[in-house]
């Protein structure tokens, strides 16, 4: 078993319900917040002043009017376009608010730093340590810059969870991990930190004497991360000791999917022992290279056995993968942004019946809104086609090789 190799801090008792698209999520975080009575802390990548954003903003300062505690991280490249005013309507408000690696200003912003590649790319939120949401949606409206084929926009195809239970612990444990960390760099006024942080400690100790409520019947989940640190390759290990485990059936939609050695042998390997293994990637490019990038390794993938499908109704940006009775969902892509740099957030489930929600709701798209790859639709794309396919192919490993991990790729 997968969970057992790896030593997964497996929680039990857990409730888990899956959210799709924006649709679902940002009323069921609203709603959330809406009913917090001591702490609402959140983080994600992408914090747009939209509709959906500003509604966000309006429940966070109804929370704070209440008298609940709010922090918010948002990150320096993704939210880079509204950062200060978001700072300042946090600030307005009463919450606290802090931005992972704030775009540099001036000469500097135009100067190479593989230190800007690291991201906060994980999209969590904690309500009152007993509620969490992860999941791959930013805090953008889905209909926010995506394609119009003259029918209508569709919505960003994604999906988060929200959590209860014991594996709340864990995500709530993360985020006062980097809130803290982000408060021990550039202080001046230490006395008041310690002082915080002694208040934290006694509160942690207090905090753990506490059961968190565990739900009967509940789920079977761990929390994974990934950093540049502790976390290196955590959602990575679990995805290849779980393909390897493979028996029947690998189904993955990624957003961005360009894997490294490791993976795609992995892949092979399931193929070859007879586990239908499908892809469901972008069909519609919300960034060319990376799109090309992937689309240069789609003849070597068929020859494997691999089934590819392209999402044709609007951007597909899930992380999400269903293999066999266990499921994937969260910030991470199966691409070298996520598994070598940023930081990210996964849920992984030993769940029957959660692996069959995810599985039905992926297979409804494939079948309304995609189209199967073959090698006939390859050839048709013609020779400049296949030469543009293969220097974004080339770029990316290049750029792969500038973070020093050329030899996983």
């Amino acid at each position: 078993m997968a969970g057992k190799a790896l030593r997964l801090q497996w929680r039990e008792g857990n409730r888990i319900d899956l959210l799709q698209n924006g649709e679902a999520f940002f009323p069921a975080l609203c709603a959330a917040i809406d009913a917090a009575t001591h702490q609402v802390h959140l983080e994600t990548y992408i914090f747009n002043l939209d509709d959906t954003g500003l509604s966000v903003l309006e429940h966070l300062q109804q929370a704070c009017n209440r008298g609940v505690k709010v922090r918010v991280v948002i990150d320096g490249y993704g939210s880079h376009q509204h950062a200060l005013e978001i700072s300042a309507r946090l600030g307005a408000m009463g919450a606290q608010y802090r931005i992972y690696r704030p775009e540099p200003t001036g000469l500097r912003h135009v100067k190479f730093d593989l230190r800007r590649l690291r991201r906060l790319h994980r999209k969590v939120c904690v309500i009152d340590e007993s509620i969490a949401f992860v999941g791959g949606i930013n805090i953008l409206d889905d209909f926010v810059d995506v394609p119009d084929d003259g029918r209508g926009l569709r919505p960003r195809f994604d999906f988060a969870v929200r959590l209860q239970g014991p594996i709340v612990d864990d995500v709530a444990r993360s985020q006062r991990a980097l809130w803290l960390r982000m408060a021990w760099r550039r202080r001046d006024d230490w006395a008041a930190f310690y002082r915080r942080l002694t208040s934290w400690a006694q509160w942690r100790g207090a905090r753990r004497k506490v059961v968190t409520q565990a739900f009967n019947p509940g789920r079977r989940a761990a929390f994974l991360l990934r950093d540049n640190v502790r976390f290196r390759q955590t959602i990575e290990d679990v995805y290849l000791a779980t393909l390897v485990d493979a028996k029947s059936d690998i189904l993955i939609a990624n957003a961005y999917f360009f894997p490294g050695r490791r993976l795609r042998k992995a892949l092979e390997g399931a193929a070859r022992r007879g586990v239908r293994v499908r892809l469901l990637l972008q069909g519609r490019a919300e960034y060319p290279m990376q799109y090309r990038a992937s689309r240069y390794m789609y003849c070597k993938l068929l020859d494997d056995g691999i089934e590819i499908y392209e999402y044709m109704a609007s951007y597909l940006h899930a992380k999400v993968a269903v293999i066999d009775n266990c499921a994937m969902v969260g910030s991470s892509n199966l691409d070298p942004f996520s598994l070598l740099l940023a930081r990210e957030a996964n849920v992984f489930v030993q769940d029957t019946g959660f692996a069959d929600e995810l599985k039905a709701a992926l297979e409804a798209e494939m079948q309304n809104d995609a189209q199967r790859v073959t090698e006939e639709a390859l050839q048709r794309r013609g020779v400049i086609g296949r030469w543009i396919d293969a220097c974004a192919y080339l770029m990316l490993r290049f750029g792969v090789a500038v973070t020093g991990k050329s030899s996983e790729y």
